[in-house]
């Protein structure tokens, strides 16, 4: 049976005789359904059609990303460290060129994912290498579309996966929303992973924070707040958003308070 994958965000369902009617994670006010209507394609389609770009972002880090570009848009990232490799976000197409590169690379001990738009293939990663954990908060558990006994629920504020890096929960754009932190990204400065709980924005010495992007819908302030005291404890000098060129290069940390300042006075109606 075919697993039918909704083309808009990239969500693969589980296999089915049939479509499903809708994709809840399009129904919900921070997604969207497309101007066409619900619309499904398939992971045999993808593979036919697409291919994914895989390159290095920095020593130990790899972006891989699909070309031309399908759903959000978004590419994974891939941590290698000595105890084992950490897909962070997850992309949807995968194929054997992918799976053949990846391996190369020492494969994937485990999966970790920032928030419900970018669980796409997840299922299909995780058994791609062997069934490796996919790790997701549990605030998000009613946005899986295709469960799997690979998904371990996480709780609480912090998740610790191997060489170092911890899952921090910071909310805001999900429930669940987190950024991972890798303390030696950026030369052993530090590096955070966002997704777009924290987006990095056009002036990438600045981000930003939504509960919506598509649709635009903010965040409150006390939201805002409280993504810059969860990733406050931790060293960064450097984030990686969601897709390529979404980098900030340095002073991080100040980019983050900076702009939760300029953010929470927008919302005052201060400063301007």
């Amino acid at each position: 049976m075919n697993a039918p994958i909704c083309a808009t965000c990239g969500t693969q369902f589980p296999p089915q005789a049939g479509l499903p009617d809708t994709c809840p994670i399009c129904d919900d006010e921070r997604q969207y359904v497309g101007s066409q209507g619900q619309q499904w394609t398939s992971l045999s389609t993808l593979q036919a059609e697409r291919r994914n770009r895989i390159e290095d972002h920095e020593p130990k880090l790899t972006g891989i990303g699909t070309e031309p570009k399908f759903g959000i848009g978004q590419r994974a990232l891939l941590v290698q460290t000595p105890q084992g490799n950490v897909l962070w976000d997850c992309i949807t197409l995968i194929d054997d060129a992918t799976i053949q590169a990846v391996r190369a690379l020492g494969g994937i001990s485990a999966i970790a994912i920032s928030h419900p738009h970018y669980y796409s293939c997840m299922v299909e990663w995780s058994q791609a290498f062997g069934g490796v954990p996919i790790h997701l908060h549990a605030a998000d558990r009613e946005h899986v579309v295709r469960p799997d006994p690979a998904i371990v629920f996480w709780e609480g504020d912090t998740q610790a996966l191997p060489g170092g890096l911890t899952i921090i929960r910071c909310g805001g754009h999900f429930a669940g929303s987190a950024v991972l932190h890798w303390p030696a990204g950026a030369q052993g400065r530090g590096a955070l992973l966002t997704g777009d709980s924290i987006q990095v924005v056009q002036d990438r010495r600045w981000v930003s924070f939504m509960r919506s992007y598509p649709n635009l819908i903010p965040l409150p302030a006390r939201a805002v707040q409280h993504i810059v005291d969860s990733v406050e404890p931790y060293a960064y000098d450097r984030i990686y958003g969601a897709w390529w060129e979404t980098v900030v290069a340095h002073d991080a940390g100040q980019a983050v308070r900076a702009s939760a300042e300029r953010y929470m006075r927008a919302l005052e109606g201060t400063g301007f």
